[in-house]
């Protein structure tokens, strides 16, 4: 069969339009396509449960990609007979399927949201998700994630138990009763508080439970969702924090499989699993829950000044106070040293400046405050697992 290059290949695009990681998923498979491609795309954008899918087995298609995450869609599509591609949220239930299936890094998910709000002085958190359900799968994976790696660094981790808690992602809940509910749950847990929601819907809903019960956003309640979705993140009182996990990469490298799939070339591979991009910080993680006074004002200057380069005697000549004494402070209260608190915040500024926007990586080495772009690549690889333009291709397919 010839290249999508050469012919317009027809390819069936299944997935939910009322979500943000599907419509990611689909923006990065239209990227894909967009390289060069030639291809005639039927759509079927409803919401999962209420898909209304031709007859694949008869349909003159030559391949489907499709979310998986309602079995009944994933079954309907595999009896297809067609090259197919499937993607979800987590890693499900359908991966031990002889189709290929992509899904993201929840367990890299909950990590990155769990550091986020353990470098900001955290030491009680909760997670707020959803009912546990096949098509919930992926809350199910952040929680226990989440609730695992804070555990072992952490004085406590509560998790959000509700009735509405069994209500459907895709159906809308009964807002005064959740909001009623998130709030007294909100009000019993140890202050201050670090939330992760399962999802950026989720952590609104968090957020204006905070509001009506008068709890203080981000001073008392720290929240970071999931799905970076601008539209709804902005909207959130404040702006919500959140991770950006990965979506459009995975949609680029879905239509990739799908493409090779459909030139005659199988997969031996059937489990791909995307790593999430980053945090992008907004108001509702913007604080720094620390007790100690000095501790508090050095991470104030090492927040306000690391781009610039500062080293450790730095801050310790700002804080007035000596550098043994400083250290100790910080080893007992954040659980690492000055000089790992300033290589954090440069590495967090350098992957945002990588992730949202264009410039130059010297540039962005000049304003993180690494020496040289050699130094900040050899650190991004430490710690993130790859290399800063890498990570800018992943994070903008």
């Amino acid at each position: 069969m010839q290249s999508m290059a050469h012919s317009a290949h027809r390819i069936a695009l299944i997935y939910d339009a009322r979500l943000t990681y599907d419509l990611k998923v689909m923006t990065g498979v239209a990227a894909y396509l967009q390289e060069g491609h030639h291809y005639s795309v039927f759509i079927e954008e409803n919401a999962l449960k209420d898909q209304r899918l031709p007859d694949l087995r008869s349909w003159e298609g030559d391949g489907i990609i499709a979310d998986f995450d309602d079995p009944a869609v994933a079954r309907l599509v595999t009896q297809s007979r067609l090259p197919v591609v499937g993607f979800g949220g987590g890693y499900g239930w359908y991966v031990e399927g002889s189709v290929p299936y992509f899904y993201t890094n929840n367990q890299a998910i909950a990590t990155l949201a769990a550091d986020h709000l353990l470098h900001r002085g955290f030491k009680h958190f909760a997670f707020c998700g959803y009912a546990r359900s096949p098509i919930n799968g992926w809350s199910q994976e952040r929680e226990e994630a989440f609730v695992k790696y804070v555990k072992k660094r952490a004085t406590s981790c509560a998790v959000f138990q509700d009735l509405e808690r069994l209500k459907d992602i895709r159906d809308a809940p009964n807002w005064a009763a959740l909001q009623r509910s998130l709030g007294e749950w909100l009000r019993t847990l140890p202050k201050p508080l670090g939330v992760m929601a399962a999802n950026d819907n989720r952590g609104r809903q968090v957020l204006e439970a905070c509001r009506a019960y008068e709890l203080a956003v981000p001073d008392e309640v720290a929240v970071i969702g999931v799905d970076n979705d601008e539209l709804l993140c902005r909207l959130s009182s404040p702006p919500l924090s959140s991770v950006e996990q990965g979506a459009r990469k995975l949609g680029h490298a879905a239509a990739a499989l799908l493409d090779r799939m459909m030139q005659g070339r199988s997969s031996r591979q059937r489990h791909f699993v995307i790593d999430p991009t980053g945090v992008v910080t907004r108001q509702s993680t913007d604080v720094l829950a620390i007790d100690d006074p000095k501790v508090a004002q050095a991470m104030v200057f090492i927040r306000d000044r690391a781009s610039e380069g500062i080293k450790v005697p730095d801050v310790v000549s700002a804080v007035a106070i000596s550098r043994s004494g400083l250290e100790t402070r910080f080893a007992s209260v954040l659980g690492y040293s000055i000089g790992t608190a300033i290589r954090h915040t440069q590495l967090e500024r350098a992957r945002r400046l990588v992730t949202e926007t264009d410039i130059p990586l010297k540039q962005v080495a000049s304003e993180a405050g690494f020496r040289s772009v050699q130094h900040m690549t050899t650190l991004f690889v430490k710690a993130f697992g790859q290399s800063p333009g890498k990570h800018r291709r992943g994070a903008t397919v």
